[in-house]
């Protein structure tokens, strides 16, 4: 679990130094150029520890680039505050992909309920655009702290539930099946 929460950490290191930067100046410039420079410090330092930099790091590093400096000359945070959106499109795309959640399910739960273990994979992609979409609607109002609210708030409760409920449904749909199997047994 420590391992998850560190790559979520690296993953979003631009994001969060971002908001921890703008929370404490005010300044979205500012917070931009320290997203950048530390997304840029981030790869630099992978590089040098011989650390294997996925296509994510990569296309993070493109994004925090390119929308930071349309920012920084354009002076329009609304920019560099879309950025969790194209991130959340892009993966509800891969998760349009059938059955991709199966690899990471226990054995019990693809032996016995794969049909929902499928679904559950497309619900993800569902969630994932309709946080896209509120990502850009929230970026297009410029407001700061409407913004810094939902990306921490919003996209990361969503996805808490999301994992509830997915949890919780599992585990009753698992144990349905197995008392069904045994008594036919």
């Amino acid at each position: 679990m420590k391992d998850v929460f560190a790559r979520l950490g690296a993953d979003f290191f631009s994001t969060i130094l971002f908001i921890a930067i703008y929370l404490t100046t005010d300044n979205v410039l500012l917070a931009t150029g320290v997203a950048i420079a530390g997304a840029i410090a981030q790869v630099i330092y992978s590089r040098v520890k011989g650390k294997e930099l996925g296509y994510m790091t990569w296309a993070s590093l493109a994004l925090v680039i390119v929308l930071g400096s349309a920012t920084l000359l354009t002076h329009d945070p609304r920019f560099v505050l879309a950025k969790p959106a194209i991130g959340h499109f892009a993966i509800g795309v891969i998760m349009l992909k059938r059955g991709w959640m199966l690899r990471y399910m226990p054995p019990i739960v693809t032996q016995t309920i794969p049909e929902y273990v499928t679904f559950a994979g497309y619900a993800w992609a569902a969630l994932c655009f309709v946080l896209a979409a509120g990502t850009i609607g929230v970026a297009m109002t410029g407001d700061m702290k409407l913004w810094t609210f939902y990306v921490t708030v919003v996209l990361v409760g969503a996805k808490i539930a999301a994992f509830a409920i997915q949890y919780i449904a599992f585990r009753v749909l698992v144990g349905s099946r197995l008392r069904a199997a045994a008594q036919r047994a």
